[in-house]
């Protein structure tokens, strides 16, 4: 078995990211006994500023301190006291797989380079999108960062074959034009398709295990993804309008080369209530008949998820809709 199918594998269910609730110990047992075929290191943005997407993934950073000013986050020379606390909570996580002894595959989760540069000022005003530079040079950074994360969890769970996952929910903004600037007036200028290609795909040659890439967006440019080195793409199929033909044979284009998809089809929030598995299998499936893909093609390429995290969701419907990813899972097995 290769390492790509060794640490992503197709058929199961599997998490997205984020869980409610503030104890890091509590949620990876709750994600490694609900989802053992594919657990995911949980994030916690409940526990505050640190936790939060833009936060952690600044604390990945290597060689660029950041601090929060401001109400945003920020470069600095030194580290502030919250991207200090961003680190513990990192430190924190990673001593979590220490109790959970994985063997098979797991995925770890970090905020990407566009997604990050979106958020993340620099010091002499405006996001860090605006310079193709700082963006090279955030890339470049959350490269080695991530690497150094990965190899960390590696010397917890000696066994386990690691993915990452980069959420990149702002990268259809930046390729569009779409992100706001500093007085919400005016856009920054679109990414070129190429910046975004060779950024990523020096992240992913950077991480050395296989790149899995999340957006949930309705707008997800999953060949650009492909193209850039990620090796499966996560996004929300219920945002996916089944009539929309360009979208629908891009994905088609995608699944049609070999790609793997991890699709959201099960509510991240709501009231546990029969049903919600069928419903999710079902959508998985109307997208595979609309395409006219072989049945039995499907669970080789297809996990299912949720649409996005559930940082926002109560605990009951956190493990049902795990509960229900997994029966979902068994149901595209025919």
């Amino acid at each position: 078995m290769s390492d790509a199918a060794a640490a992503l594998p197709s058929g199961v269910a599997t998490g997205v990211g984020s869980l409610p609730g503030t104890d890091i110990g509590e949620a990876a047992n709750v994600v490694f006994g609900e989802l053992p075929e594919w657990p995911h290191l949980p994030e916690l943005p409940g526990r505050g500023l640190g936790a939060d997407m833009i936060g952690r993934g600044a604390a990945l950073l290597a060689g660029l301190p950041v601090q929060w000013w401001a109400f945003r986050w920020e470069i600095a020379d030194l580290p502030g006291v919250d991207a200090r606390r961003a680190r513990d909570f990192l430190e924190r996580d990673l001593d979590a797989l220490h109790e959970v002894s994985a063997t098979g595959p797991v995925r770890l989760t970090a905020v990407g380079p566009f997604t990050l540069a979106a958020n993340l000022w620099r010091r002499t005003g405006g996001a860090m999108l605006a310079d193709p530079g700082a963006v090279a040079d955030l890339a470049a950074s959350l490269g080695e960062g991530l690497r150094n994360f990965i190899a960390a969890a590696q010397a917890r769970m000696p066994k386990a074959a690691l993915s990452i996952q980069l959420d990149e929910p702002s990268l259809p903004a930046a390729l569009a034009g779409r992100v706001n600037t500093e007085s919400g007036l005016d856009f920054y200028r679109r990414v070129p398709v190429e910046v975004v290609r060779d950024r990523l795909r020096e992240v992913a040659d950077a991480v050395g295990v296989p790149l899995v890439v999340h957006c949930c967006a309705p707008d997800v440019p999953v060949g650009l993804l492909r193209e850039a080195g990620a090796q499966a793409v996560s996004m929300d199929l219920t945002a996916l309008d089944l009539d929309d033909v360009p979208r629908v044979d891009a994905l088609g284009e995608y699944l049609d080369g070999g790609g793997r998809l991890i699709a959201g089809v099960v509510p991240a929030l709501g009231r546990p209530h029969p049903g919600v598995d069928k419903a999710a299998a079902d959508r998985v499936q109307a997208l595979w008949h609309r395409l006219g893909f072989a049945p039995e093609q499907l669970p080789r390429q297809v996990s299912v998820t949720t649409t996005c995290g559930m940082a926002g969701a109560s605990p009951d419907w956190a493990r049902f809709a795990m509960e229900a990813s997994r029966e979902a899972a068994k149901r595209l097995h025919g």
